[in-house]
């Protein structure tokens, strides 16, 4: 019987691509009304360069492990106590202004200053680009007092708990929040699945872990024997990892509930 559900953040509750993109769309659109080039291929270039660089740095198998993007780079202060945050912190404003003068320069522009200027304007467009799926709230909403709810996010805790102090309301639905970077670890480790399931006294086959990657939300509970449910909402394909169940909106969560309920 499911006792309780894990919920990814990113992309699952939040629309994190789509703030990212935005915030990208209202930075480049500055640079073309500046000097007249591209506004979409200056973020290709300034994805890239961001990508190459966040690759670069002694940090980066760090970032990995607790799931931090480049892009989330872009916009994070880092303000964490683990040695790799202090780092990523004393790193984050040149590796901002590095990338978007690098993007620059691709398109032919030589202005670091203004690279600088771009730099301390997406991390601002980023905050006023908050987007909650509007299935979110409902969902949780029919689930919050029938089932334990756990927010398991991979991340710094500075700047995942930015965004939900972005977003205040997601905050009371939950029992637990676990934060990877709080944790030590990240998904796919079962071992941050298994610290969830202690928080909330839980088994594993009391539980559902629902999110949108596979080769963290889903192949960690999978590691992990937990059921899980990929939301697919853009009509991604499969690769080997194998979720429980696919959907691709919130709202079909509850059918399988009902047929866990039948089994």
């Amino acid at each position: 019987m499911i006792k309780a559900i894990f919920f990814d953040l990113d992309d699952t509750l939040l629309w994190d691509q789509k703030s990212i993109k935005e915030a990208f769309v209202a930075t480049c659109k500055a640079a073309e009304d500046r000097y007249g080039v591209d506004a979409d291929q200056l973020e290709e270039a300034v994805r890239e360069a961001a990508r190459n660089l966040y690759a670069s740095y002694e940090f980066y198998p760090f970032t990995q492990m607790i799931g931090i993007n480049p892009f989330e780079g872009l916009w994070g202060n880092f303000l964490d106590v683990h040695v790799d945050f202090i780092k990523m912190k004393e790193m984050a404003p040149a590796y901002r202004k590095e990338a978007w003068s690098a993007g620059l320069k691709t398109m032919g522009v030589d202005d670091p200053d203004f690279g600088d200027e771009l730099a301390e304007r997406f991390p601002q467009e980023r905050r006023n680009a908050q987007f909650v799926y509007e299935e979110t709230f409902q969902t949780l909403d029919g689930l919050k007092g029938n089932y334990q709810l756990l927010l398991l996010t991979n991340g710094s805790p500075d700047l995942q708990n930015t965004k939900l102090a972005i977003t205040p309301e997601l905050v009371p639905y939950f029992d637990q929040i676990v934060i990877s970077g709080d944790f030590g670890s990240g998904k796919p480790d079962p071992a941050i699945f298994e610290h969830a399931l202690s928080l909330l006294s839980v088994g594993k086959d009391e539980v559902l872990m629902v999110g949108d990657n596979l080769m963290t939300d889903i192949l960690g509970a999978n590691r992990a024997g937990i059921k899980t449910v990929w939301i697919n909402r853009h009509d991604k394909k499969r690769n080997e990892v194998i979720p429980t169940y696919e959907i691709q909106q919130l709202g079909e969560l509850y059918a399988i509930l009902e047929e866990l309920k039948l089994n």
